[in-house]
C-alpha cells in the first residue's frame, strides 16, 4: 500500500517509538534496532522488526521476511503476544489464533414440542420427580401450604370487599361502583398474598428454619465429574466494572482451594467494536492474574439470536457437555467462593434439583435512589423471599442470574422457541428465566431457592429513570408469558408465577382505574340529581346510605396490610442484631425515609408501568440496552421530557377533585401530590451527595455497607483502581494489544479479490482519515478481519499521510477512561504495552 517514512521520523526513530511500546528487556531492544539499523525507511524498519521478531519465535524460517500473507506484522502475532497466551496453530500462512475457549464439544439443544403435549424429550426421558413418580415430603408439604396461602387471600379480600360494598352510597348497585368493587378485590387479593407471604417468611426466620430449606442438606464432596461453569453474558457493558467483579469472584474462588472444579466463560454478545478491545484485553489481564490457577475463557458472539437466552444456549450447544452445573451471573453480580461451591455441593446432594437460586443482595451504589433499594431490598427482602420459599419449596422463582443449574436437563427440556403469530405478545421470549424454571419443573427437576445462602450480589439501578428503562422490558417479558399460561404439563406452582409477573405490572392500570373510577363517581355525586326511584311503581326510594366508620376501619385495616410486613422487617432487624443496620434506632429511623420515599415513588411507577402495559398490549416496539453499572444522575431537562405530562396529570387531577368536593382533596393528595413533584423527586434521588450525606449518618446502612464481604471490598477497589479502557484506536497501534486482536479476528486463507479490494480501501481510508469517520459496520469489519488489523498497523506506525490521531497514539498518548462507579476521568495509561504486568491476585 506503498508505506513511507512518517513526517518528522527516520527509520530509527520509527523503530525506536515502536520498541518503547513492546514489553521486552533492554538486551532484546537493541537487538531489534540492530535487525533494522541499515534500513532507509520507516517502512523497510518495521518490516525488519517484525521479522525478527517471527524469527526469534519460531514463527517463519529464517529467509522469510514476511508470512505468506503478505503483511510482516502477521508474522510477529505469537511474539509480540509474548505473554504465555495459549495459541493454535498458524495455517495457511496467516497469523496463529489466540485459544481464547477450549476445545468445542458438540451437542444439541433445541425445543422438541415445548408448546404443547405432555412433555418428554427425544429419547423419552424425563426427571426423577416423574420417571420415579415419586411425590416428595416437601411436594405434600406445599400443597398445604398452598391451600392455606389461597384461603387466608379469599377470606381476607372477601371480607374487605364487603366493607368496601357497604361504604359506596348505593351499595354496588350501580355500574361504576360495580367496576369498582371488582377492581378493588383483584387489587386487595394482590396485597393480601404479599402480606401473608411476608407473615410467613417472619416466622420462617424469626422462630426458627423451615425444615425443607434446601440449605439444611449435609455438605456432599465434589467430585472430578462435578465440572461447573461460571457463565457471565455481557453485551455492551462497562468494562472496567464488569470485569472487576468477575476478578473478585474468581479470586475468591481460588481462596477455596475447589477452584479446579470450576471454569470461568465470559460470553460476549457486544457489538460496539471499542467494547470489543477493551473485553479481550480485561479478558488477557484477568487470565494473567490469575496466573493459572482458574481457567478464564472469552466468547465472542457474532450472530446474536435470541438475546441472553441465545447466549446461554449457545454456550451449552458448544461446552455444555462437558460440565455437570451451570452457575449462571449477570454483568454486575459478584458471588463469593463459598457460595460458589455450596451451590455445587448442594446440586451434589440433592439429585432431584434442577435449578437452586441464590436470593442477591444490591451493593455498591450511592445516588438516594439506589441506597434507598439497597436498604428496602437488605430490610424487607429476606422476610419476602423466606415467604416464597415457604409457599413453593421445590417449584420456585428462577430469576435468571446467580443461580446454578443442572446442564444436561436444561440443555434437553429448556430451549425456548418462538411464539407463533405476529401480534404484541409473539415472537421473542423475553423472561426466559420463569420460563426455563416452568420447563424444568415440568419435566421433573425440583427449582429451589436458597433464601438463606449468603455471598449473592447485584447492582440495582442508580436512579428511577434507569429503574422504569429495565422495568419496561421486565414488564412486555411478563406479558408475553401470559400466552404460556395453557402450556400442557406446567406445574400449576408456575402457572402462579406466571401471574405473579404479570400482576407485578397490570396492577399498575388496575390501581389506576380505580383511581379514576373514583374521581368518575365523585363527579357523579357531585353533579348530577341521583336517581331514587331506578325501577317504575317503586314505592320507596333507594336513599344512598354513608358509613364513614367502616370508610376508616377499611383503610386502617388496609394501612395495616400494606405496612405490617416493613413492622415485622423492623422487629427481625433488631431481634437479630442491629449493627449491620447502624442500631435499632437508626434501622427504625431508616425504615420510616424508606416508607416515605416508597408512598411517593409508587404513584410514578404506577403511571409508567400502565403505559408499559398499555403501550406492550398495543406491540409497540422496544429497544434494549444494558443498562447504567454508574452512579449516573438525572438532569433536569431529562426529568422534565419524562416526568412533564405526568406533573400536569397531577395538577389537573388536584384541581379537579379541588373544584368537585374540596373535602374529598386530602385523599387524593398522596397520589396526585406524588405526580406533582415527580420532576424534583426523579432529580433529588439520582444524586449522589444526599446518598452519601446519610451513609455518614449510619441511614440507610445495609450489612453489605456496614460489614461487607471480601469479594465486595475487592469489587469496589478493583472498579476505582481499572485502568482506562482501550479501544479500536489502541488495538491498532499499541504492539501487543494489536496482535491479541489480530490473533482473535477472523482469518481468511483464500479471500476473493473484491474482498481485498474492500479490505485495502478501509485501510486506507482509516490510515487517512482516522477512525472517526467510519460507521460503526467498517470498524467492526476493521476488528474482525486479521490481515486488515496487521496492514492498518503498520500504516499507522509509517505512513506519511497517516491521520494526527494516529500520531498521538503513537506518541503514548491514549484516551482516559471512565471510573466505572463514579464517573470521573480515570488517569490513562503511561506509554507502553497494555499488557504491562500488574498487581497479581493477593
Amino acid at each position: 500500500m506503498g508505506l513511507h517514512p512518517a513526517p518528522g521520523l527516520s527509520a530509527h526513530e520509527a523503530v525506536a517509538c515502536y520498541l518503547s511500546r513492546l514489553d521486552v528487556t533492554p538486551e532484546r531492544r537493541a537487538e531489534l534496532l540492530a535487525a533494522a539499523a541499515s534500513c532507509g525507511d520507516a517502512r523497510e524498519g518495521l518490516a525488519a522488526v517484525h521479522a525478527a521478531l517471527a524469527r526469534a519465535d519460531g514463527a517463519s524460517p529464517p529467509q522469510e521476511s514476511t508470512p505468506p500473507g503478505g503483511n510482516s506484522a502477521l508474522g510477529s502475532v505469537a511474539a509480540r503476544l509474548g505473554m504465555g497466551v495459549p495459541t493454535m496453530p498458524r495455517t495457511g500462512g496467516l497469523a496463529p489464533r489466540v485459544a481464547l475457549t477450549p476445545p468445542l464439544q458438540r451437542s444439541s439443544m433445541a425445543p422438541r414440542r415445548w408448546l404443547g403435549g405432555l412433555f418428554t424429550s427425544r429419547d423419552g426421558e424425563a426427571g426423577p420427580l416423574r420417571r420415579d413418580g415419586m411425590r416428595p415430603r416437601w411436594a405434600r408439604s406445599a400443597a398445604l401450604r398452598r391451600i392455606i396461602l389461597f384461603g387466608l387471600v379469599v377470606a381476607q379480600s372477601v371480607v374487605a370487599t364487603s366493607f368496601l360494598t357497604q361504604i359506596l352510597p348505593f351499595q354496588g348497585a350501580q355500574p361504576m361502583e360495580m367496576a369498582m368493587i371488582v377492581i378493588f378485590a383483584i387489587l386487595f387479593a394482590w396485597i393480601s398474598s404479599g402480606f401473608w407471604t411476608a407473615l410467613a417468611g417472619f416466622t420462617v426466620l424469626e422462630f426458627g428454619r423451615d425444615r425443607h430449606s434446601i440449605t439444611r442438606l449435609p455438605v456432599a464432596p465434589l467430585g472430578e465429574s462435578a465440572r461447573t461453569a461460571l457463565v457471565m453474558p455481557i453485551c455492551n457493558e462497562d468494562v472496567g466494572r464488569v470485569f472487576a467483579g468477575l476478578r473478585a469472584t474468581c479470586e475468591s474462588l481460588v481462596k477455596t482451594g475447589e477452584a479446579a472444579h470450576f471454569e470461568v466463560f465470559v460470553l460476549s454478545d457486544t457489538g460496539n467494536p471499542d467494547a470489543l478491545v477493551a473485553e479481550m484485553a480485561a479478558w488477557l489481564e484477568l487470565r494473567r492474574a490469575l496466573e493459572g490457577r482458574l481457567a478464564v475463557h472469552y466468547r465472542w458472539r457474532r450472530h446474536h439470536i435470541k438475546r441472553k437466552s441465545g447466549n446461554i444456549a449457545d454456550f451449552c450447544r458448544r461446552w455444555g457437555k462437558g460440565f455437570r452445573y451451570m452457575v449462571v451471573v449477570d454483568a454486575d453480580s459478584v458471588m463469593t467462593g463459598d457460595c460458589l461451591v455450596r451451590l455445587a455441593q448442594l446440586m451434589e446432594a440433592d439429585p432431584h434439583a434442577g435449578i437452586i437460586q441464590t436470593a442477591p443482595r444490591p451493593f455498591g451504589r450511592e445516588t438516594l435512589f439506589a441506597r434507598l433499594q439497597q436498604f428496602a431490598t437488605a430490610a424487607y427482602g429476606p422476610l419476602f423471599t423466606a415467604g416464597l420459599h415457604f409457599w413453593q419449596l421445590g417449584e420456585a422463582h428462577y430469576w435468571g442470574h446467580n443461580a446454578i443449574l443442572r446442564v444436561e436437563p436444561f440443555m434437553r427440556h429448556c430451549a425456548l422457541g418462538r411464539l407463533p403469530g405476529d401480534g404484541a405478545l409473539s415472537g421473542e421470549i423475553l423472561s426466559h428465566d420463569f420460563v426455563e424454571a416452568a420447563l424444568m419443573r415440568r419435566a421433573g427437576w425440583a427449582v429451589w431457592i436458597a433464601y438463606d445462602l449468603p455471598g449473592s450480589y447485584e447492582e440495582v439501578p442508580p436512579n428511577l429513570i434507569d429503574e422504569l428503562a429495565r422495568d419496561r422490558r421486565w414488564c412486555l417479558g411478563n406479558l408475553i408469558n401470559l400466552r404460556l399460561l395453557g402450556l400442557e404439563g406446567v406445574h400449576p406452582a408456575h402457572r402462579a408465577v406466571f401471574m405473579i409477573g404479570v400482576m407485578a405490572y397490570a396492577s399498575a392500570p388496575l390501581w389506576f382505574l380505580s383511581l379514576a373510577l373514583g374521581t368518575a363517581l365523585l363527579a357523579q355525586y357531585t353533579l348530577t340529581v341521583p336517581d331514587y326511584f331506578p325501577q317504575s311503581h317503586q314505592l320507596f326510594p333507594n336513599w344512598p346510605r354513608w358509613h364513614p366508620e367502616w370508610a376508616f376501619a377499611l383503610f386502617s385495616s388496609t394501612a395495616v396490610v400494606l405496612f405490617l410486613p416493613k413492622v415485622l422487617a423492623t422487629i427481625l432487624i433488631v431481634t437479630r442484631g442491629a449493627q449491620a443496620f447502624g442500631t435499632g434506632l437508626r434501622a427504625t429511623a431508616s425504615v420510616a425515609m424508606e416508607t416515605v420515599f416508597s408512598a411517593l415513588l409508587a404513584p410514578i411507577r404506577m403511571i409508567f408501568h400502565t403505559q408499559f402495559v398499555v403501550t406492550g398490549i398495543a406491540g409497540v416496539t422496544l429497544r434494549w440496552k444494558s443498562p447504567s453499572r454508574a452512579d449516573s444522575q438525572t438532569g433536569w431537562s431529562q426529568a422534565l421530557s419524562r416526568h412533564g405530562l405526568h406533573t400536569l396529570l397531577g395538577v389537573g387531577w388536584t384541581a379537579l377533585v379541588w373544584w368537585l368536593q374540596p373535602a374529598v382533596l386530602p385523599w387524593a393528595l398522596p397520589v396526585a401530590g406524588a405526580l406533582i413533584v415527580s420532576i424534583p423527586i426523579s432529580v433529588l434521588t439520582s444524586r449522589v451527595a444526599p446518598g452519601r450525606l446519610l451513609r455518614r449518618a449510619d441511614l440507610l446502612l445495609t450489612p453489605e455497607e456496614a460489614q461487607p464481604a471480601e469479594a465486595i471490598t475487592r469489587t469496589l477497589e478493583l472498579a476505582r483502581s481499572a485502568r482506562a479502557q482501550p479501544g479500536l484506536a489502541e488495538a491498532v497501534i499499541d504492539p501487543s494489544l494489536n496482535a491479541l486482536a489480530i490473533a482473535a479476528a477472523r482469518q481468511r486463507d483464500r479471500a476473493p479479490a473484491s474482498v481485498r479490494e474492500q479490505r485495502e480501501a478501509l485501510v486506507r481510508r482509516a490510515t487517512v482519515e482516522g477512525l472517526e469517520p467510519l460507521a460503526r459496520a467498517e470498524r467492526a469489519r476493521l476488528l474482525d478481519d486479521a490481515e486488515a488489523l496487521a496492514a492498518l498497523h503498520l500504516e499507522a506506525w509509517s505512513a506519511p499521510d497517516a491521520h494526527p490521531s494516529w500520531l498521538s497514539l503513537r506518541e503514548g498518548e491514549p484516551k482516559a477512561g471512565t471510573d466505572a462507579l463514579t464517573g470521573d476521568k480515570s488517569t490513562p495509561p503511561t506509554a507502553g504495552n497494555y499488557f504491562a504486568p500488574r498487581r497479581s491476585m493477593p
